[in-house]
């Protein structure tokens, strides 16, 4: 799974531990999951396109083989 975290995150001007803090997970959670070293939640997912401003499946990709 491909994802456009950190892409999202430092075009709205936020910092890993501020996005962190905004869907209440750690900054090495978001950091894991921007490095694709971790999947979300859907919970969590939906949380972090809510803050991002986007949508599950705009934020998540699969990985072409």
């Amino acid at each position: 799974m491909q994802n456009k975290i950190r892409d999202l995150r430092k075009a709205l001007g936020l910092s890993q531990e501020e996005l962190a803090q905004r869907c209440k997970v750690s900054r090495q959670t978001i950091n894991a999951i921007e490095n694709n070293k971790y999947d979300p939640t859907l919970a969590l997912a939906f949380h972090l396109a809510q803050v991002l401003e986007t949508t599950v499946d705009a934020l998540f990709q699969p990985v072409e083989p």
